[in-house]
């Protein structure tokens, strides 16, 4: 996440939102956020590859056939990709390279996870107003006294010590894990911990949704929002196995994205709590959507406000 997207790009929205008092979908903007910054210097095109990108995802859920290719893209839809075919509506010219590989990467770098991960994180701490002092007081333990008060654009460095900004993040992925669900199977005959028997014609799905909430995993307090699981006596994030905290995968196919995802996110976080006050629309209803990346069915509705003159 560029600064100069934050400066130029997210800031400016929500100034403007502000100023007119309307309401906005946070999940909408952290999309096209991310979505930017991903291909940045190509906007003239984004446009078009963000329409046909929201028709190919909305290909993958209805298809019910079972070639799919890591659980993501099937055979049939890479090939309508690379070559350009136009079985979806909002489809692209085979010439159009930029186009198709945009999509292609976007949905195998699951490029859309941090957009998800902001839209949680910001409804779960609008919804916490303690945890969210608790950040702004952090936030303004680092921010220089000259800058106290003042509109700011976070960088990467300085969100360095924010521990308790990093724990929050840590708790609304095990709370609401980008990729809800994931399925492993085993190249070979073998047998899981619990005696079961497994070979390679099976394929084991686990919900990562429901295992951040069960309490043989995460104790008695599992269902609650509390950053102060992950801090360790000594203020350092505490670490978890990866096969416990899966929001990043394990193993062999662990993210190695994750640090880079991490910073990105706390660069928004600290940027968007230390500038403005958010306030959920009443009525409006936050439900998780059915889709490969967990979104919000209904998107996520607020009113912005700036906290500085």
């Amino acid at each position: 996440m560029t600064t100069q997207k934050l400066a130029k790009g997210l800031t400016p929205v929500l100034n403007h939102v502000a100023s007119k008092g309307v309401v906005v979908d946070m999940q909408d903007v952290f999309q096209r956020l991310t979505f930017d910054t991903t291909w940045f210097g190509k906007e003239k095109k984004l446009k078009q590859a963000w329409e046909t990108l929201d028709d190919v995802i909305t290909g993958l859920i209805a298809r019910k056939r079972k070639d799919l290719s890591d659980g993501v893209v099937s055979k049939d839809m890479l090939t309508c990709l690379m070559t350009g075919q136009q079985s979806y509506s909002g489809g692209f010219k085979q010439d159009d390279k930029f186009l198709r590989d945009t999509i292609l990467n976007l949905m195998i770098a699951r490029r859309d996870m941090t957009s998800s991960s902001l839209t949680w994180f910001l409804w779960l701490i609008v919804t916490h107003p303690r945890i969210e002092e608790k950040i702004r007081e952090e936030i303004n333990a680092v921010v220089p006294e000259s800058e106290l008060g003042k509109p700011r654009v976070f960088e990467a460095e300085d969100t360095n010590k924010l521990v308790y900004l990093h724990a929050a993040f840590c708790e609304a992925l095990r709370l609401y894990p980008p990729v809800p669900f994931q399925h492993k199977a085993p190249i070979k005959p073998d047998s899981l911990p619990s005696g079961h028997r497994v070979d390679p014609n099976m394929k084991i799905m686990f919900s990562l949704y429901s295992m951040g909430r069960m309490e043989t995993i995460w104790g008695e307090d599992s269902c609650e929002f509390k950053p102060e699981r992950w801090i360790t006596d000594k203020n350092m994030i505490r670490h978890e196995p990866s096969y416990k905290f899966l929001s990043f995968n394990a193993g062999p196919r662990t993210c190695i994205g994750r640090q880079v995802a991490f910073t990105q996110m706390k660069t928004v976080g600290a940027t968007i709590f230390h500038n403005y006050n958010f306030e959920m629309i009443k009525c409006h209803i936050v439900a998780p959507n059915v889709s490969i990346i967990l979104y919000m069915k209904h998107g996520l509705k607020v009113r912005v406000t700036p906290r500085w003159p």
